[in-house]
């Protein structure tokens, strides 16, 4: 092997002071090579052996391993930094969500009592992720709580850090949320719900899925089991963490054998909306439920009475959600009452125009006034079981000319948009490529489910 190598030296050694002296001729040479490479290369390939008859010999080397007490005196003096996340609970004290951090620093654990900024933001809300920075011996360098704000392009962040002297400082900053694609597929074996939550699907693009596809299907009683979806949905994040979600930009269901599906578009000037990819569009004048997310326990109906013990007509709808949950505005209109209103508690009624009324009842709380214009889903109060209640839910009712209708058949006839003529040609290029991409999730629908 020692001879072999020398050899090889040797012959380095040659070609080098021959190119040294006699440059002119061996770029000749190279030139003249190049020019018949083709052929050179074809000839020795052909006259070549076969290289599955060559001779095969294994070679074993034993190899020494490397001393490690140098590297280790290399790096002596050096220092390497830890990283840590966790979100904060709810019994939680600076102690022990330092403590699940990983983080052993009195000195940190005092300022985080004592600053006014870091008291305030970093145990406020419940299921805030808190991000640390820390030396190799726990003390910590670096702290960070992110949170959202009224501005929904942007979000705050609260910085505690270590400083040059040893002691620690705190600053809140703003800074932009940055939007990224996420994927979700399922199919419902139970429910809706169980269904998106095996998928990891957050309950606001629940909620947005349900909306888009409420005209055509009836997600109280037309579910079957088998039925799948695939959902692309925004996250929007800080920092490259997801801080929330944001809107489903395309989706497809596929219930009781029709395959539908939908995404969103919004016209120069215009409020945006979602369509099919035939550009129909899907959303209606009124919301399917005033509860984003709901579950009918009485519907538009004849029913035996929980309180005055008898047979009558139900003329509203019921939903069974916990004290507190968001009430909305199923449409635009304006406050017409907000207040008491005997059996139906604390109410809200808004008119829409036109005649049509609604009314939301047995409020815990009521969030708007009388006389103030509303937005449709915009949160006019709270679930709750004020006046003839035995539990907490809300009563819902939809009237025509003053007269009761099935809230959840008035959304589904309620008239869609129209998508004009100019905004065609855009509409299309959009609807091919969200096409393509749902098309690409509903393909991978297997592996994904795998990967969860």
């Amino acid at each position: 092997m020692k001879s072999l190598i020398s050899a090889g030296e040797q012959l380095a050694s040659r070609a080098k002071r021959t190119l040294e002296h006699h440059p002119r001729q061996i770029t000749a040479v190279v030139a003249a090579l190049l020019l018949c490479g083709g052929g050179g290369a074809y000839a020795v390939a052909s006259l070549g052996p076969d290289p599955s008859l060559l001779p095969v010999r294994e070679v074993l080397e034993h190899v020494e391993t490397l001393p490690l007490d140098a590297q280790v005196e290399a790096l002596d003096g050096h220092r390497f930094s830890l990283y840590s996340s966790d979100t904060v609970r709810k019994a939680d004290s600076v102690d022990s969500l330092l403590g699940r951090l990983g983080i052993n620093d009195p000195v940190a654990a005092t300022f985080l009592r004592q600053d006014p900024a870091a008291r305030q933001q970093l145990l406020a809300v419940t299921g805030r992720t808190i991000s640390v920075e820390a030396t190799d011996n726990r003390n910590l360098s670096r702290l960070t709580v992110r949170w959202s704000f009224e501005d929904p392009t942007k979000f705050k962040r609260l910085v505690v850090e270590r400083q040059a002297d040893g002691k620690f400082a705190s600053r809140i900053e703003v800074a932009p949320l940055t939007a990224s694609l996420r994927v979700g597929t399922g199919v419902v074996r139970t429910s809706l719900y169980a269904a998106v939550d095996d998928a990891g699907i957050p309950d606001a693009v629940t909620s947005q899925l349900v909306e888009v596809f409420s005209g055509t299907i009836d997600f109280h009683r037309g579910l079957r089991v088998g039925d799948q979806f695939a959902v692309v949905y925004e996250t929007l994040e800080a920092d490259g963490e997801p801080l929330r979600t944001g809107r489903v930009i395309s989706a497809d269901f596929t219930n009781a054998g029709r395959r539908l599906d939908a995404m969103w578009f919004q016209e120069p000037g215009q409020r945006g909306g979602y369509y099919n990819f035939q550009g129909q569009s899907l959303e209606r004048a009124f919301l399917a439920s005033p509860l984003a997310v709901s579950r009918v326990t009485s519907s538009f109906k004849m029913r035996f009475h929980p309180i005055l013990h008898t047979w009558i007509q139900h003329n509203g709808v019921d939903y069974g959600a916990p004290t507190g949950t968001p009430v909305r505005s199923v449409g635009e209109g304006r406050v017409d009452y907000a207040g008491r209103m005997n059996g139906y508690g604390n109410v809200v009624q808004i008119d829409h125009g036109k005649g049509d009324t609604t009314v939301y009842a047995h409020l815990s709380r009521v969030d708007v006034r009388l006389g103030q214009p509303v937005q449709r889903g915009q949160v006019v109060g709270a679930v709750g079981a004020t006046g003839w209640a035995t539990g907490p839910h809300l009563h819902f009712e939809f009237r025509e000319n003053g007269r009761q209708r099935d809230p959840i058949e008035v959304a589904r006839q309620s008239q869609p948009a129209t998508l004009s003529a100019a905004a065609r040609p855009a509409f299309d290029k959009a609807a091919e490529s969200l096409r393509a991409q749902l098309a690409a999730v509903t393909m991978n629908a297997p592996q994904l489910a795998s990967a969860r």
